[in-house]
């Protein structure tokens, strides 16, 4: 068991907000770079726009191209979460509001561990079962990956942050 309580709700949804604005940036410049990509499809006649004015258009009329771009949008976004977890445990939203996720015996997350969690923690409902599970403070993507977040103390996320040199 931590020396450090674990997370509520309230910050673990303000940490979700700030890492929110990182991920809707990664997912512009994923989406620009795979409508360049498309387009060089196109330029290549490997493609063809049809009847569609543009390439958005095209990829928004086309299941199996607006499939790609989904899934690599969702794909973007678990490695965006899964690499500061096994990092450090901070995400950048995580280390303003000084939480850390690991494992109940302190172990930063494996990628195969740190991928699943984003998975279920996709959509961020999972963090209501906090409310539910109050004595324990686990959310289902904890629940199902073993996994806790402690609420740090000043001094102990600074260090996190330090040891990152």
């Amino acid at each position: 068991m931590s020396e450090f309580p674990r997370a509520g709700l309230m910050r673990r949804l303000a940490s979700l907000m700030y890492d929110g604005l990182v991920v809707i940036a990664f997912a512009m410049l994923t989406t620009v770079a795979y409508l360049l990509i498309i387009q060089g499809f196109i330029s290549l006649g490997m493609i063809s726009l049809g009847d569609h004015e543009d390439v958005s258009a095209l990829i928004q009329s086309t299941p199996l191209l607006y499939g790609l771009r989904s899934i690599l949008l969702v794909l973007v976004s678990m490695i965006f979460f899964s690499y500061f977890w096994t990092k450090s445990g901070q995400t950048i939203g995580m280390r303003a509001w000084r939480l850390k996720v690991q494992t109940p015996d302190g172990q930063l997350l494996s990628w195969p561990k740190a991928m699943a969690r984003s998975l279920f923690a996709l959509l961020g409902l999972g963090n209501l079962l906090v409310l539910v599970d109050f004595k324990q403070k686990r959310a289902l993507q904890d629940m199902i990956c073993g996994t806790e977040v402690l609420l740090l103390s000043k001094e102990e996320n600074k260090r996190v942050y330090n040891s990152l040199d």
